[in-house]
């Protein structure tokens, strides 16, 4: 049966088609918030399934970390959908869900018997959601041809690329970069999640279904929505401006004696009172630099001179002195994480069991806090087929017939 622990989408069941990272991130947020996430793989399994990293003492290596990290809370059963019985307890499994989610390129499910009108015509109450690098033809301005790229294939950073996030990511227009974290996936993920909720939402209310169309290039354009108007209102194209923004200041990253901090005093309140806290009450009062807009074209000697004042101090000492006053934080690493008392308090690091390890991993936690329906990592990533006997029998299958689908290959 599907994880104890309730959540807000309790009982709303999730038939998830999805590998990689974009979709399954997108159903993890799902899963984690209580949905019964039923995660349908081929016989191989998810391809991040073989990707590490592994722990020391893990002899079994049914996943890694990748794997562990986005497909927590969900369920695995294990499909041959190229046999025709694989596809008639894909169409079961339909049958019985809320949302079906897949990002694979248009067409392929398609192929398999499962195309979107059919689907829709069938079980009119039905999310179906996809994620792909360039969208859908069901969705758009139907009156124009289909996107250029519409079936082209398309990775984290080909989407954070087009999308216009890796032209402004770096510290000049000669290196552009594509962010730490793989925005180009989990933007779409995201998108795609609010998407099913608003859909399921009008579904609950009229008996309507529809598609859920998210592009990766879009929803990285949607995250970029600053380059746009600056065009539009000023002319202006946008690039790499380093840990600053253009249009604030102070605004950006200032080095220590042992690491960074990120200072953000752009309005007057902040900037007097920063002024203050490192000795320059002569500054705040300048009429040069009262304004944001009288800092912004004096932004390097803004920030030499708080480079001078920050430079000569641990980021702990900058912090003592500011933090709480001023809106600043430390340049955090990984390890500095794990060591903040918010970390912990927020549960935004949480173990989880390791088939095959003795040990027990920590994992991003949730950012959605609820007061009376909690969600949360509540199980570790599936094994390989792991739920498929019970997610069978939910679907009407016996145990005889559950064991000759094992024996013909058609399941796990």
């Amino acid at each position: 049966m599907p994880s104890p622990g309730g959540g807000p989408l309790a009982g709303f069941r999730v038939v998830d088609l999805t590998h990689a990272l974009a979709g399954p991130y997108c159903t993890m947020v799902l899963a984690d918030l209580g949905a019964d996430v039923v995660k349908v793989e081929p016989l191989h399994g998810d391809g991040t399934r073989v990707m590490g990293p592994f722990l020391p003492d893990d002899e079994l290596r049914a996943f890694g970390g990748y794997f562990q990290s986005v497909n927590r809370n969900k369920r695995s059963i294990a499909l041959d959908l190229k046999a025709p019985e694989g596809r008639e307890i894909l169409a079961k499994l339909i049958a019985g869900a809320d949302v079906v989610v897949e990002n694979f390129r248009a067409g392929v499910l398609d192929r398999l018997g499962f195309a979107y009108d059919d689907l829709h015509a069938k079980h009119p109450k039905l999310v179906y959601a996809c994620i792909r690098g360039f969208g859908d033809s069901h969705t758009g301005d139907q009156s124009k041809p289909e996107s250029p790229y519409s079936q082209w294939p398309a990775f984290d950073v080909v989407a954070q690329a087009m999308g216009g996030l890796t032209a402004v990511t770096g510290p000049d227009a000669s290196h552009p970069m594509n962010a730490g974290a793989p925005v180009g996936d989990l933007a779409p993920a995201l998108f795609a999640a609010l998407g099913i909720m608003s859909a399921a939402w009008h579904a609950a209310r009229t008996g309507q279904g529809q598609m859920v169309d998210v592009s990766m290039y879009d929803a990285v354009l949607a995250f970029c929505e600053r380059v746009i108007y600056l065009q539009s209102y000023s002319g202006e194209v946008a690039g790499p401006v380093g840990a600053s923004n253009p249009q604030l200041c102070p605004f950006d990253s200032f080095p220590t004696s042992d690491g960074w901090i990120t200072i953000a005093a752009p309005g007057p309140r902040h900037w007097q009172l920063l002024c203050d806290l490192m000795g320059h009450h002569e500054l705040g009062e300048d009429p040069r630099f009262a304004l944001n807009a009288d800092r912004v074209p004096r932004a390097p000697e803004v920030r030499g001179i708080i480079t001078a004042w920050t430079s000569v101090r641990t980021k702990h000492e900058v912090m003592d002195l500011i933090g709480g006053l001023v809106p600043c934080g430390p340049v955090n690493t990984v390890i500095d994480i794990f060591e903040d008392p918010h970390v912990a308090r927020r549960e935004m690091i949480v173990r989880v069991d390791h088939p095959g390890s003795a040990k027990r991993p920590e994992i991003a936690g949730t950012p959605i806090k609820l007061t009376e329906t909690p969600s949360g990592v509540r199980h570790r990533a599936p094994l390989l087929g792991e739920h498929a006997d019970e997610v069978l029998k939910e679907a009407g299958y016996d145990p005889q017939a559950i064991t000759a689908l094992r024996n013909g290959g058609v399941i796990r």
